[in-house]
């Protein structure tokens, strides 16, 4: 079970290779909303998003362990098959990445920029059987998107650096694909200060955490979704991950009307690239604040800004700036 040693290790480790984010606001967002929300800035992370921490953490692990693997393989949409091929280059390691063949083109074009072979593979489900079969290979090394003790202890490092970048905050918010990133919080936050609340976001059309919650066990998608939102389109949540979304203090489905306002809106505010899947947060985030009796400080993790020319062109292809932000 993943703890605070292995995330405190781990923030240790990968600090030669990563940056610490930058911690931004609006104030005309503070203003609409009536509390403060701080971003961290996961877009401006190595290969542009909060899996560089996973990655490079689990192949520096391989490393110190005197291990030289023929092979390093992986399993993703996007975000973590650059942070697996970039952690890969930086030890020399050869890399083969399996992504479903409707990936984001700049995501994959960024993978194979950093040394990595690219397979596409028509399906999710024949991706997810195409890296195990090499897995199983010898000398081959898997590192799964989500579902992994130094994944999960990468992305973990991510929230515990708040605390020397904030004296204090009432809830973090974070988007929910596999659980890696939120699990890895989850033990963060319960380190820093117990009252902090945990709360995730995913896409209405790919539920599964939230019906892997309402179930209490591992609900899988019934099968391929379009959300905006592709850095959250895992079938699944993991067994490693799965009991720490169901410690989350919230969970929220937004739908994909919300998801295109809010990527609009933070892509205006804060005069970032950010994607869908990062954007989503904020739909959670308001039903959240409109439960609260006090004003709250709320850090949202922004995970990432990597987005191709069609995903730009469905989310601008009707202006929502008109509309300002309320929690009316």
């Amino acid at each position: 079970m993943l703890n605070i040693e292995h995330i405190q290790s781990a923030q240790q480790r990968i600090k030669p290779y990563i940056h610490q984010t930058p911690i931004i606001s609006s104030q005309l967002l503070n203003q609409c909303l009536g509390h403060k929300i701080l971003f961290k800035v996961e877009a401006q992370q190595k290969v542009g998003a909060f899996k560089a921490r996973g990655g490079i953490n689990a192949v520096a692990q391989i490393v110190e362990r005197g291990e030289k693997p023929q092979m390093i393989v992986a399993n993703s949409s996007g975000n973590h098959a650059q942070a697996v091929a970039w952690a890969a280059q930086q030890f020399a390691l050869p890399a083969t990445i399996y992504m479903p063949a409707n990936v984001s083109a700049v995501k994959a074009k960024a993978t194979a920029s950093y040394g990595a072979n690219i397979e596409l593979i028509a399906t999710r489900q024949g991706v997810d059987e195409a890296v195990a079969k090499a897995a199983a290979q010898p000398n081959v090394y898997w590192i799964p998107p989500y579902n992994h003790i130094d994944v999960m202890a990468g992305q973990g490092t991510c929230a515990l650096e708040l605390s020397g970048q904030i004296d204090q905050f009432d809830a973090l918010f974070a988007p929910c694909g596999g659980g890696g990133l939120l699990s890895g919080s989850y033990v963060a936050c319960q380190h820093i200060d117990k009252r902090i609340q945990v709360c995730g976001v995913e896409p209405l059309t790919a539920n599964d955490a939230a019906n892997s919650r309402r179930a209490g066990k591992i609900i899988a998608l019934d099968g391929p979704t379009m959300t905006l939102a592709d850095g959250a389109r895992t079938p699944s949540v993991g067994p490693l991950t799965f009991p720490f979304i169901q410690q989350l203090n919230e969970f929220y489905e937004a739908p994909e009307a919300d998801i295109i306002y809010w990527t609009q809106w933070l892509t205006h505010l804060l005069k970032l690239t950010v994607e869908p899947t990062s954007a989503m947060t904020m739909f959670g985030v308001c039903e959240w604040l409109k439960q609260q009796n006090t004003q709250k400080q709320v850090v949202v993790i922004l995970t990432g800004g990597n987005i191709d020319c069609a995903t730009r062109a469905k989310i601008w292809q009707h202006d929502r700036l008109q509309e300002l932000p309320s929690l009316q």
